[in-house]
């Protein structure tokens, strides 16, 4: 059933008008200790999500959708490892990677558990002996520059980690990634780089991405022309499990590192694509990241709903969506090293719940997916903040913000407290903003007061924690991750599969394969036209 055929759907559909009207100044008014009463804890995560446009009612009902939904059965089957990627027949056990408990994970009679933690011990060997010196290069060398090489999920996640806790890595490594197919990333992580000091990690579980594949024969080239065939299998290694394809390529099968078909590529940071990461940060900083999934993984599984952060998190995004009108949400960490985290959960998100059909191919006639964006403070304060606060869309925010800063340059924590003084002073101005009346009292011209008016009103969460570490990192990843599970499931969709990449790919081979063609009449005429200039501009063909 779709949920809006659902009692709960169509109570939240007539109480949502009242809500539009209503202002978070009256409901602050009404109810004084409203900061106090609308908080959550879930592990080192404190949300404050007082500063939404409900009420009691509002979110009984939405608890009450949530139940009616299954979301505590299809958590339950998730955790089981049934197969509830219903398009792929596949289950989805990315939790089984974090797993800090004795207990076994079957999927189809089998636990799963012994060849995780093999891997994650191969892991484990292989950075330790990287980052010691233990493992040398063709020439002798040790490795300075580790160049990780996939794209989407392969790339995403251990680019955003590796940033996020720089903090935390070993600065004698440089560890760069490279995902897009225009040759000018691969170039300029190639730069400076020492061919005997290098080391590539191919990510890629088919071995046949295209993009990845392409720039790993790049890769390949540049460093047979310097050290010659013998040396590929003393700086390339892989994330993969077609081992045919690792060996043609020159990697040793036995420096591949395997996972699974039950680990989506948006999901797999914690897998063998986390290897990156692991030689950047260390061992122990890595099973930290691992024990703060785990922390709220184990929260979300085991919380009561009206207790459960992940699921009310959701539930407000299914709110401010679907029934207050916003298209859009914002990720906004305070955190310059949490720079790269907007992007991740951009496609943990989209390309998650980015679907129009519902698990059994009906169309939906409601919102899914919201569009995912952000920047970290106080840049987007220069840049966007303009349009939140004063434009004419509703844009629900999520600040992100530490209470402690890793870096107190001159010795002195300034800059963090001007950052949190920031960070409080815009949920307070998006949700209270600023009247009329306030205006003209500070002075104002007439004619300027309708420009100095904030409207308010606009909703966000702020989710504090103590100070960024391996541990707080997975613990917002794994938020975020079951935040965007349990709206896949209210909206009825399959949050685990990506159809969507696919028709791309499959016109690309084509055109790529008719680049240099002169017989056009295949393609649409807009088509054609671009293939025709863009032959012209690069020489190719007479104007």
């Amino acid at each position: 059933m779709k949920p809006t055929h659902m009692q709960p759907w169509q109570q939240l559909q007539s109480m949502a008008p009242h809500f539009r009207e209503m202002s978070l100044r009256q409901l602050f008014s009404s109810t004084p200790n409203r900061g106090e009463t609308y908080h959550l804890t879930a592990g080192e995560i404190y949300l404050d999500y007082a500063k939404n446009r409900f009420d009691n009612t509002v979110l009984k009902t939405l608890l009450d959708l949530a139940r009616e939904c299954g979301v505590e059965k299809t958590r339950d089957a998730m955790f089981a490892g049934q197969k509830i990627n219903t398009t792929e027949n596949r289950a989805v056990l990315h939790t089984a990677l974090r797993n800090q408990s004795e207990n076994s994970i079957e999927l189809d009679g089998i636990d799963v558990m012994p060849a995780i933690r093999a891997v994650l011990e191969q892991m484990r060997t292989f950075s330790r002996a990287v980052r010691e010196g233990e493992w040398r290069g063709a020439t002798g060398k040790r490795i300075r520059t580790v160049i990780n090489i996939g794209i989407g999920g392969s790339d995403l996640g251990p680019v955003m980690a590796t940033e996020a806790l720089k903090w935390y890595s070993l600065r004698e490594l440089q560890v760069k990634f490279v995902s897009n197919i225009d040759g000018s990333h691969l170039a300029e992580a190639l730069h400076g780089a020492e061919p005997g000091e290098t080391l590539f990690i191919i990510a890629s579980k088919t071995f046949t991405t295209d993009e990845t594949m392409t720039n790993a024969a790049s890769a390949r080239h540049w460093l047979v022309e310097a050290l010659g065939e013998d040396a590929v299998a003393r700086h390339f290694v892989a994330l993969s499990t077609n081992l045919e394809a690792v060996a043609e390529f020159g990697i040793d099968p036995a420096n591949a590192f395997a996972f699974w078909d039950w680990v989506g590529g948006r999901y797999s940071l914690t897998s063998a694509i986390g290897l990156s990461l692991m030689i950047a940060i260390g061992t122990d900083n890595f099973d930290e990241l691992l024990r703060g999934f785990y922390t709220v993984d184990e929260h979300f599984r085991t919380a009561p709903l009206e207790q459960n952060m992940p699921v009310l998190l959701a539930l407000i995004g299914i709110w401010n969506t679907n029934f207050l009108g916003a298209e859009t949400e914002a990720i906004l960490p305070y955190e310059q090293y949490l720079h790269r985290l907007p992007a991740y959960l951009q496609q943990a998100s989209m390309e998650s719940n980015g679907k129009s059909v519902t698990k059994d191919g009906q169309r939906v006639d409601y919102m899914t997916g919201p569009v995912l964006w952000g920047e970290p403070g106080t840049n987007g304060q220069h840049a966007f903040y303009q349009l939140i606060h004063q434009g004419t869309r509703l844009i629900p925010c999520d600040f992100i913000v530490f209470a402690q800063s890793l870096n107190n340059p001159d010795g002195h924590n300034e800059h963090h407290r001007k950052l949190l003084a920031n960070v409080f002073a815009q949920s307070q101005a998006l949700a209270f903003g600023k009247t009329a009346d306030e205006v003209r009292a500070d002075g104002v011209a007439e004619t300027l007061v309708p420009h100095k008016v904030f409207e308010g009103n606009r909703p966000s969460n702020t989710l504090l924690l103590p100070k960024l570490t391996p541990s707080t990192l997975g613990q917002l990843i794994a938020l975020y991750e079951h935040k965007i599970f349990v709206q896949g499931v209210i909206w009825g969709i399959n949050s685990f599969d990506q159809w969507g990449v696919e028709l791309g790919k499959v016109l690309a081979k084509d055109i790529y394969e008719h680049l240099d063609a002169t017989d056009l009449l295949r393609y649409d005429s807009s088509t054609a036209v671009l293939l025709r200039k863009a032959q012209q501009l690069a020489g190719d063909q007479p104007t």
